[in-house]
């Protein structure tokens, strides 16, 4: 039994202290290649159903009754799958209704706690496989505030799913709201998200054999706990300018993401507050060609040598193209491998359509 193969996966990790610098990571990678291709920002500038992720009040900027959005992407050479399902309804001329599914997962994890028997002898047979996924689905709705000219506001209710195989998992519940505002040929977008916290209760189902396995072999027992993800505001603004004969659109846009959960390695970091920016930049062509840059992540850390700190950051760049109501969306992050994240490709699709008349 002391010869058995451990498990590698973040079940330990779990055990869980009330509340998580890092809870729910699966919901701030983003979704959509437009998105990504300008460096992760989009509170201020998406429209449509992609805003039900990004700020649901950009709902109400979608131009056409109903829109669907898809997004596959794939991280470390295949290994982690994240998938994006979205569709977006005008209720009527104030307000829209969204929703949206969300799923990260890492498939086919050998189990080898059962491989090597009491005796120590060796069965491959034994091995079976597990999966451990982070799925959510958000409910979004967003309406013109009559009271405030100009102001749009959207709200999320989120159900949260967390599996590790048969040995456990966790339901969460959380909110955010977010509020845009137009002025002349800026944008403006405040998101709150997990506003009033959200809680995910853990809950473990380990057999006393693989519990004797996890003491033998030095792992702590994870314990059923609840876990809290703190709230986290982030400001956007975006403008956009039309040159070369109205044919061509400059947009620029810039995210401040604002945590309260104790000092992150960001540009601006405090013991309760932390700050990280991420800039985006497009270029289209009467709306139909569009080509992207972008870059986020901007850390400081220590070089090869470990005396020196240096600034790192991640630069994304995408393209698009749309024709009529199918917009095709591709983005390639972390380009150069300029930071630590391994450089991945990801494809998003917008359909657009009217109800017929």
């Amino acid at each position: 039994m002391k010869h058995a193969l451990l498990i590698f996966f973040t079940i330990g990790l779990l055990n869980a202290q009330p509340v998580r610098k890092y809870s729910n990571e699966f919901l701030n990678i983003g979704v959509g290649a437009k998105n990504l291709g300008m460096g992760n920002t989009g509170i201020a500038g998406t429209e449509g159903v992609y805003s039900g992720y990004w700020n649901p009040a950009g709902l109400l900027q979608q131009k056409n009754d109903f829109e669907l959005g898809l997004m596959h992407s794939e991280y470390f050479a295949g290994i982690a799958k994240y998938d994006f399902l979205g569709g977006s309804k005008k209720i009527d001329s104030a307000s829209v209704l969204g929703i949206s599914f969300i799923r990260f997962g890492v498939d086919n994890i050998p189990n080898t706690l059962d491989m090597v028997d009491a005796s120590g002898n060796v069965n491959y047979d034994k091995i079976k496989q597990f999966s451990v996924t982070d799925f959510a689905a958000i409910v979004s709705y967003a309406r013109h505030l009559n009271f405030i000219k100009g102001i749009m506001a959207g709200a999320n209710m989120k159900i949260i799913r967390r599996r590790i195989g048969d040995f456990g998992g966790a339901w969460g519940f959380g909110t955010d709201v977010g509020l845009k505002y137009p002025y002349k040929k800026w944008m403006f977008g405040l998101m709150g998200k997990d506003i009033t916290g959200t809680f995910n209760a853990w809950n473990y189902s380990l057999t006393e054999k693989e519990k004797a396995i996890f003491f033998q072999t030095g792992n702590e027992i994870p314990q059923n706990s609840i876990e809290i993800t703190m709230p986290r505001l982030v400001f956007g603004a975006s403008y956009s300018e039309k040159v070369w004969k109205e044919k061509i659109e400059l947009t620029g846009e810039v995210n401040l993401i604002n945590t309260f959960d104790g000092k992150r390695n960001t540009v601006i970091k405090t013991s309760v507050w932390s700050m990280e920016p991420a800039f985006g930049f497009e270029a289209n062509y009467k709306r139909t060609f569009f080509l992207r840059f972008g870059f986020g992540n901007i850390q400081r850390q220590f070089d090869a040598s470990g005396k020196r700190q240096i600034t790192t950051m991640q630069p994304n760049a995408g393209v698009g193209l749309k024709y009529r109501g199918i917009t095709l969306d591709y983005a390639m992050t972390d380009i150069g491998d300029r930071s630590i994240a391994i450089y991945s490709h990801m494809f998003s699709l917008r359909l657009e359509m009217n109800r017929k008349k």
